[in-house]
């Protein structure tokens, strides 16, 4: 008998899922990225440091790191649908007070909770991927929706200068209000459940609450069909994504990415305030050296995502073992031998055409190149995450975000007293060589990984049977 598709959903419908996931994952960019270059006007608005203001940008990124650990354990519970539209209404809520602050310690609070509502989108999306493409186009559908997510870096910081220039810095608050309540209205009609568990590929009808408004009104009338098959309810496994951080298989790739996302973060949250210092441009004109970055990171995504397919096709096509016996380790991890070599060098370009106050178009470009390869290595190894845990695609993408924030939230906290103290020049200088450091993780990743997954997917069979 003929094996079943993986899934139901037509081409066309994936393409519109991974628009509507990327777009929602899209506000976890925007939150970020636009609010750099307004940094100095808020300082001054809210009578503080910019050190006190780059400590906001730290306490969203430790939300990021840590709340989609549990929206991710919700969404592979209860569903992709419900708990996405959910964390927005959080993002809706949290922008409307935040145009409308006063004071610094309501900035805090306020981020928080924005980073508690954009945050998940990300592993939801991820999430929603595992769910509708196998392993053989997985990688362009990762690319796909890394490049939505990652649009925001591009345009973001722009209008965020022009904002805080024209109309104030309220107003990159009062766009996400408008936004965010527009895509709200999008998501509550158009997307429809695509958790397996519940809807399996797509061919069984969802529950009432996971319904689209379509899905209900066609339900409603057509009396021919198939009775709803509830999936055996389950509780929320709150500590799935603490638990895969530390699985072996994936610990080391996971704090081999950490360190290579922190530095690139790290980059971008000094960027407004030396390129101000340095070369005394206004909002409008740091927003605009953003773009470099922001087209780096689409250039990275884009690139990496069918190279990844076809890469992987190849590197299967040569393997002649057994299926059990596939090292995918080796399949989607070497590239990164030429990636992290690639980001050392663009982050020490970078660290010391600012230390020596070199003309701006130098490490505008070393931004460029800095976040192609910081993006390249997310790409590879998001991918390689959701291919070895595609029945919690969504916890396993959560892990990995709070293993990037974390490190990232501590890079972005350290980075203007290690300037002050260290300067430019060395304080990228010591990132780099922590990076190049790190691929020894890769190596060991690649030797003894497959041997880890093996035990680790043994256990778990045992665990199901017994």
């Amino acid at each position: 008998m003929a094996e079943p598709p993986y899934t139901t959903f037509t081409k066309w419908q994936k393409l519109s899922l991974v628009v509507i996931a990327s777009l929602s994952a899209s506000f976890s960019g925007f939150a970020s990225n636009i609010y750099f270059p307004a940094i100095p006007i808020m300082a001054t608005s809210l009578s503080t440091s910019i050190e006190n203001i780059n400590l906001t940008v730290t306490s969203y990124m430790i939300f990021q790191a840590i709340t989609p650990t549990f929206w991710g354990a919700i969404s592979d519970a209860y569903g992709r649908r419900l708990v996405l539209i959910s964390t927005l209404v959080v993002f809706f809520s949290a922008c409307i007070g935040l145009a409308l602050i006063k004071h610094y310690y309501q900035l805090v609070i306020l981020r928080c909770l924005q980073s508690t509502g954009s945050a998940s989108t990300i592993a939801i999306g991820s999430g929603i991927i595992g769910d509708v493409a196998d392993r053989k186009e997985r990688g362009s559908y990762m690319g796909f929706f890394q490049t939505g997510l990652l649009l925001p870096l591009a345009i973001g910081p722009v209008l965020g200068g022009i904002f805080a220039q024209t109309l104030g810095w309220r107003a990159i608050f009062w766009f996400f209000v408008i936004y965010a309540g527009v895509f709200l209205i999008i998501l509550a009609i158009f997307l429809p459940e695509t958790l397996r568990r519940i809807v399996g590929n797509g061919a069984i009808c969802p529950p009432a609450r996971s319904r689209t408004p379509l899905e209900h009104f066609l339900a409603s009338r057509d009396k021919t069909l198939p009775p709803v098959i509830s999936a055996a309810p389950i509780r929320p496994d709150w500590i799935a994504p603490l638990r895969i951080l530390f699985v072996p298989d994936v610990f080391l790739a996971l704090f081999f990415l950490s360190l290579h996302y922190a530095t690139w973060q790290m980059a971008i949250t000094a960027q407004s305030s030396l390129f101000k210092n340095i070369y005394n441009l206004s909002e409008i004109e740091i927003g605009l050296t953003f773009i470099a970055n922001g087209f780096g990171c689409m250039l990275g995504t884009l690139s990496i995502g069918r190279f990844l397919d076809y890469d992987y096709k190849r590197f299967k096509k040569k393997f002649s073992g057994p299926a059990s016996d596939f090292p995918i380790e080796q399949a989607r991890l070497r590239t990164v031998w030429f990636w992290s070599p690639f980001q050392c060098a663009a982050v020490l370009w970078f660290g010391w055409t600012l230390d020596q106050k070199v003309h701006m178009a130098s490490p505008i470009a070393a931004s460029f190149v800095l976040a192609w390869a910081a993006m390249s290595i997310q790409a590879v190894i998001s991918t390689f995450i959701v291919d070895i845990f595609p029945k919690s695609s969504a916890s396993a993408t959560a892990a990995l975000n709070l293993a990037r924030c974390l490190m990232g939230a501590g890079a972005t906290a350290s980075v203007e007293p290690s300037i002050n103290t260290l300067g430019v020049g060395f304080t990228f200088t010591l990132w780099a060589c922590l990076m190049a450091l790190s691929l020894t993780f890769v190596g060991v990743q690649m030797r003894f990984g497959p041997a880890w997954r093996k035990r680790r997917e043994r256990k778990l069979e045992e665990k199901e049977k017994g």
